[in-house]
């Protein structure tokens, strides 16, 4: 039930530990830059940023073909004398993690596929040894070594398949914990440790694809509800010689299970490991001895609502990586146990902690570790939470936090920081400000290429912005955030339509400070030029960087706190006495679905009209590892998820709905549409509906599905919440 948003630009800073789905590779010793232009491979050198071709095209092509590799990606041996490349890739779920790989030796330029013999484009997140002479990967769940030099291969697990699958995750891991790549080589290269997930008694969602044969076939998809037990995990590790397994005994819940969304090696002999219970409030880093298999507890947490996985906040680390600290004598660790997100260093045996940042501000990303200098580089934003800034602070928890970020650069900023935090790609943007890419040298900050930010935000014009931030209180007092688009040519003596986007719920922020955020990509038009009044604001419970008690609040309250918050706000701006009240639309998507559901049924004397795209009607429809998260276990009190879910509601159903949703949706299936359907053709309430056959989340598959989708969300929108001032026409069924 993940945000669904119209991104205008995408920027990823990556560790690169596994399988990423692009980026940027800093060289070892972080002076240099390697990207993909036309087909070759381009290294660029700082600070005087002068690039040449590292790997031609032509170098690319493998013997008896006419045409290179189409580069997906790449990945260099700790040497940097061989090049992984990856290439032909599929897409699993959400991304292309399986393909063809091949190595190119740098110093004889031979160009060699690996994993020959296997499917074509089956091989996943494959890897170097450390010493660069061999490569695993997975292939049809199960795992393999190659060696480079004779491309011998050898399998290190034989019993995979869809059912027991290892090195890899099922759909509810992959989803939210982001676990895609699932083993890990030893730093001596004569191991690996992996995950295996036993998805057998995970019950299949299946999906009916009526539209690719005549005759209607089913795609099977597991996928563990809410109340459902998770597939149960197992972490071996395999010695590269024998094959032999060692299992790790990690203690769990023989009925309600646990989850290990994290796993890295600490030394040869060790591994740790991040556990979770079911419930996913009590957090424990295990230390296991892959001679015995015993762990050991160094550190536990618990929290009175969940507890977040850095992952889920940080995607840096949505491919893993764990960050050493102290020649491996700590870690970094992160808590919101007093009250906000804070950056600690934590033994090694877990018995000493220090607290490394400090002050009323949560921690919004980590950069970078400069452990020569003694510095950490983050991310934070202490005093306005629709923006983002560069901070650095002293790795032993001493001194202030102090703001890289120029003070004239009002906005949100994302940095790929170099090794050592010598260098980085600095991005900004704001409301008024495009997005402007620039290189920098740290920590003065200073231009490498003409200062472009500066000139970027000199020549941008801040009444060339028609989008306003304001805040706006709650029935308790609590401020929430907002922006807002007036209409053009606005005359305050009339009265105009209002549409609210709405998400809602804890993996979604929705109002922040940078360029083109209130564009509504669904909208065929100009909604400003048309007379509308667009709006969004940020209720409690959404992940915006407040504290734990804005985040948490609403544990076991999804779909009641954050509607009402919702509501609060409404209901005062239905008070403006521009706003035409009988013109009132809302809309959203995935969880914003869900929640433009909640709000025409439960307050259905405030909203008129809405559009909800690929929502949840009813939250034991949704996984186990979201829900239970945020709402607990529904076998405990089942009451919270029927009240919070849509369907309890859809007999106060009073104005204009129109549901929309993709009947190939692995993600929110279709069974929600038909679910509420069902319930409101019950309860004699008219509605409108749109099914697109075989879609997923996206409702982007297919020739003119989206042009559709737009013309769809438009025509709606004009009919039964018209644009422009002072429309007295009321639209009645």
């Amino acid at each position: 039930m993940k945000a669904f948003l119209s991104c205008l630009f995408v920027f990823i800073t990556l560790h690169v530990v596994a399988q990423p789905p692009h980026g940027i590779y800093w060289n070892k010793a972080g002076d240099a830059i390697f990207t993909v232009r036309d087909n070759n491979i381009i290294v660029t050198h700082f600070p005087d940023m002068q690039s040449s071709i590292l790997v031609s095209a032509a170098e690319l092509t493998p013997a008896g073909e006419t045409q290179p590799l189409p580069v997906r990606n790449f990945f260099f041996s700790n040497d940097e004398k061989k090049l992984l490349i990856y290439t032909h890739s599929k897409k699993v779920w959400r991304y292309d993690t399986r393909g063809d790989y091949w190595i190119l030796n740098l110093i004889n330029k031979k160009i060699t596929q690996i994993g020959k013999g296997k499917p074509a484009s089956s091989l996943m997140f494959a890897k170097f040894s450390p010493d660069g002479n061999k490569v695993a990967y997975v292939s049809e769940h199960n795992i393999y070594v190659e060696d480079v030099n004779t491309n011998a291969i050898k399998a290190l697990t034989t019993d995979g398949n869809q059912f027991l699958i290892n090195g890899t995750f099922d759909w509810a891991y992959e989803e939210e914990f982001f676990c895609r790549d699932g083993f890990r080589w030893s730093p001596d290269g004569n191991k690996i440790a992996y995950w295996q997930i036993n998805a057998k008694n995970t019950p299949n969602y299946l999906m009916i694809n009526n539209t690719d044969s005549c005759y209607p076939f089913i795609k099977p998809v597991g996928y563990p509800i809410a109340g459902k037990a998770p597939s149960p995990f197992k972490i071996g590790v395999v010695e590269i010689a024998s094959a032999k397994i060692r299992w790790m005994q990690i203690p769990t819940d023989p009925v309600l299970q646990s989850y290990v969304p994290r796993m890295e090696w600490s030394d040869n002999n060790e591994l740790i490991l991040q556990h979770l219970n079911r419930k996913q409030n009590i957090s424990d880093i295990l230390l296991c001895n892959i001679k015995t298999g015993q762990p050991k507890t160094i550190y536990h947490e618990t929290d009175s609502a969940w507890i977040d996985i850095l992952a889920l906040w940080d995607e840096d680390y949505a491919y893993g990586g764990w960050e050493w600290l102290n020649n491996g004598k700590a870690f970094l660790w992160v808590s919101e146990k007093d009250g906000w997100r804070h950056l600690y260093s934590v033994s090694k045996d877990g018995k000493a902690e220090t607290k490394i940042t400090h002050g009323n501000f949560d921690v919004m990303g980590i950069n970078a570790i400069d452990q020569k200098n003694g510095y950490i580089y983050f991310l934070a934003s202490p005093f306005n939470a629709t923006q983002k800034y560069l901070y650095r602070t002293k790795l032993d928890g001493t001194g202030n936090p102090e703001r890289l970020s120029p003070q004239n650069q009002n906005g949100f900023h994302e940095y790929a920081l170099s090794p050592a935090a010598l260098f980085a790609e600095h991005i900004f943007s704001n409301h008024y400000t495009p997005y402007v890419r620039e290189w920098i040298a740290l920590p003065s900050h200073q231009g490498l290429d003409g200062n472009l930010v500066n000139a970027a935000i000199e020549k941008a014009n801040p009444a060339s912005s028609n989008v306003q931030f304001f805040q706006i209180k709650n029935r308790d007092g609590i401020e929430m955030d907002g922006w807002k688009v007036m209409p053009e040519h606005f005359d305050s003596t009339k009265k105009y339509p209002v549409v609210f986007y709405v998400y809602t719920e804890p993996w979604g922020q929705n109002v922040k400070d940078e360029y083109g955020i209130a564009y509504n990509f669904l909208y065929n038009g100009d909604m400003a030029k048309d007379g509308y009044i667009y709006i969004s604001i940020d209720n409690r419970g959404t992940p915006v960087p407040k504290g734990r008690e804005w985040r948490k609040c609403i544990y076991r309250k999804i779909g009641r706190l954050n509607i009402s918050d919702q509501a609060d706000a409404a209901k005062q701006i239905l008070q403006l006495p521009y706003v035409d009240t009988s013109r009132i639309a809302v809309w959203g998507w995935s969880g914003g679905g869900s929640a433009t559901q909640n709000l025409m049924f439960q307050y259905p004397n405030i909203y008129k009209t809405g559009i909800a795209i690929a929502g949840v009607a009813s939250q034991f429809t949704y996984d186990n590892i979201y829900q239970e998260r945020y709402m607990g276990l529904p076998q405990e009190d089942s009451a919270d998820f029927k009240a919070g879910s849509p369907i309890t509601y859809a007999k106060n159903l009073q104005g204009h709905l129109l549901l929309i949703h993709g009947t190939g949706d692995d993600n929110v299936h279709y069974q929600n549409m038909e679910l509420l359907v069902n319930e409101l053709v019950k309860d004699g309430k008219q509605f409108d509906m749109m099914s697109y056959p075989n879609r997923t989340h996206s409702i982007s598959e297919g020739p003119g599905t989206r042009e559709h989708l737009i013309h769809l969300y438009t025509r709606y929108l004009q009919q039964y919440c018209p644009p422009g001032p002072q429309v007295s026409l009321q639209y009645k069924r």
